[in-house]
C-alpha cells in the first residue's frame, strides 16, 4: 500500500514508519521542516502542514491510507488539534484517501467506570486543557465524512519499551497501563491493513 503518515518525525510517527516499511508499504512521511529529519529512513520525507486542507489533499495524493501523530506543542493545542482534524478530513476526502488512523489519547475515552478516564477520582488534572483540546479534535473527526479510528494506548507510553509484536485491545482505560511504541504502531499499521473499527475509537494495551 501507499501509506502516507503526519507527525513522522515524532516518537509515535517514527515507529509508525518503521512499521509500515517493516511490512513493505510505500510510505511518505510528512514533517514541518525536512532538513530536521533526514534520518529519518524507509519513507519518502516530505514537507506539509497537517493544518492546512490543501497542503494535506498536495502531500496525500496517490495513497491508500494515511496515519496521523502529529502533534505541535509551540501554538495552543486546542486550536491545533481542532484545525488539524478539520484538514485531515477535507483534504484526505479530496485526495482520495478514504482511510485515516490518529493517534490518540487515553484521557479523554472511558475508563473502568464508563466515564472519561479523565474525570475518575485521582486522575491527574495538570493537563486538562490539553485533554480537552485532544477530545474537540476527536469531535471534529466526527463531524467529518472519514473512515477513522482513533487509537490511543490504554494509558501511557512505556518510553523505554522494546518491541514485543504483541499487544491487545482494552476493555478500558487504565492509568497503570504501559505500551512501547513500536508495539503501539503495530496497532495503527493493523488498523491500516485490516480495519477493524470504523468511525470509533479504540485503546491498546500491552500483552
Amino acid at each position: 500500500m501507499n501509506i502516507v503518515i503526519f507527525g513522522a518525525g515524532g516518537r509515535a510517527g517514527r515507529q509508525a514508519v518503521a512499521e509500515a516499511h517493516r511490512r513493505g508499504h510505500r510510505v511518505t512521511a510528512v514533517v514541518r521542516d525536512p532538513a530536521r529529519h533526514s534520518d529519518l529512513t524507509g519513507a519518502r520525507l516530505v514537507a506539509g502542514d497537517v493544518t492546512d486542507a490543501q497542503s494535506v489533499e498536495r502531500v496525500a495524493a496517490g495513497h491508500d491510507a494515511a496515519v496521523s501523530a502529529a502533534v505541535d506543542l509551540s501554538v495552543p493545542a486546542h486550536g491545533f488539534f481542532t484545525a488539524s482534524s478539520r484538514a485531515l478530513s477535507t483534504g484526505l476526502a479530496k485526495a482520495d484517501v478514504g482511510r485515516l488512523v490518529v493517534v490518540g489519547l487515553a484521557s479523554i475515552l472511558p475508563g473502568a467506570s464508563g466515564a472519561a478516564l479523565m474525570d475518575e477520582p485521582g486522575y491527574p488534572d495538570e493537563y486538562r486543557s490539553f485533554f480537552l483540546a485532544h477530545a474537540a479534535g476527536l469531535d471534529e473527526l466526527r463531524a467529518g465524512g472519514l473512515d477513522w479510528a482513533y487509537v490511543a494506548p490504554a494509558g501511557d507510553f512505556d518510553h523505554d519499551g522494546t518491541r514485543t509484536g504483541r499487544y491487545r485491545v482494552a476493555d478500558h482505560g487504565d492509568p497503570a497501563s504501559r505500551i512501547s511504541y513500536a508495539d503501539f504502531a503495530i496497532a495503527l499499521l493493523d488498523e491500516v491493513d485490516a480495519p477493524r473499527h470504523h468511525r470509533a475509537t479504540v485503546s491498546v494495551r500491552e500483552r
